[in-house]
């Protein structure tokens, strides 16, 4: 499977030649099945295991306490109904005003902070700004890859929405058997521009499809983030680059006890970018719509 590994260091200090070594990998990568592994994002692992940490307090919580911070989902993956997923997440989005009553009111709504777990905020946040930051240099360099200005996509994320999910996925010891067809979470693609995904190494993870190999383990790099395209990017590229297919499994028969945890930052533009003749937040709603609740 051609899912490429970037060292951003690399590619911020190389020489011209390396650079346009790393940018046919990106190429390729993201025309093939639509991922990256990236390195070099100097995030500090501790600062990830400090979120895990709390939100294993919360997610062990009893189902009645949690119930409180009930949202309803999308519960139709790819466009047909699906058994649920195998997972429980807690989720943020932007929330910073922009002072536009309209747009603040679909798009950038206050966060609920558990109050079970008040540890969760600080490192959460922190976090939050450290993957707004590495989605811009994300876009930078895909930017430069596509042959645009440096700048041919951050320019469109002064003000941006984004969307960060900690998923949970308890153990099959913990959840029964799986029904048919139930995964922790269903094939679909991603929405936004990139998605930055930090995950952790087992059984039932995360697969990646393509049109060569159909559906495959997606490679596994402690220092790396997962990146894959979504379907804002696949359009901003006129369909050069695929939106990333992907699954992750349900929980193993083969290692009953296991349970991940993943950190996913969903990133988008600001509201009201023309996209190819189309405003990026009018198809981010009606992506939205395709998979809601009845």
């Amino acid at each position: 499977m051609t899912i490429p590994s970037v060292d951003l260091r690399a590619w911020r200090s190389g020489t011209p030649g390396a650079r346009a070594e790393i940018a046919t990998a990106v190429d390729n990568g993201l025309r093939t099945a639509g991922f990256l592994l990236v390195t070099g994002h100097g995030v500090d692992p501790a600062l990830r295991t400090a979120i895990r940490h709390e939100a294993h307090t919360f997610f062990r919580l009893p189902p009645a306490a949690k119930e409180a911070y009930a949202a309803k989902v999308g519960g139709h993956a790819e466009g047909t109904p699906s058994p649920p997923d195998l997972k429980e997440s807690f989720s943020f989005a932007a929330d910073e005003p922009t002072g536009d009553a309209a747009v603040d009111a679909e798009w950038f709504r206050p966060n609920t902070w558990p109050r079970e777990t008040p540890g969760l905020r600080r490192p959460v946040e922190t976090y939050l700004a450290r993957m707004r930051t590495l989605s811009d240099q994300l876009l930078e360099l895909l930017a430069v890859v596509l042959g645009e200005p440096e700048d041919r996509f951050t320019r469109h994320t002064g003000h941006p929405t984004w969307g960060f999910n900690i998923n949970w996925y308890p153990a099959r010891n913990a959840l029964g058997e799986p029904r048919p067809g139930q995964f922790r979470i269903g094939a679909h693609t991603d929405f936004g521009t990139v998605t930055v995904l930090d995950r952790q190494a087992g059984r039932g993870g995360l697969q990646v499809f393509t049109d060569a190999d159909g559906w495959q383990d997606a490679p596994y790099d402690p220092d790396a983030f997962t990146i894959n395209i979504g379907d804002l990017m696949a359009r901003w590229t006129g369909g050069r680059w695929r939106s990333g297919r992907h699954r992750v499994l349900p929980p193993p028969a083969d290692a009953p006890a296991e349970e991940l945890m993943s950190l996913v930052y969903f990133y988008e533009c600001d509201p009201g970018t023309d996209v190819r003749g189309t405003d990026s937040h009018v198809y981010l709603r009606g992506q939205l719509d395709a998979i809601a609740v009845d």
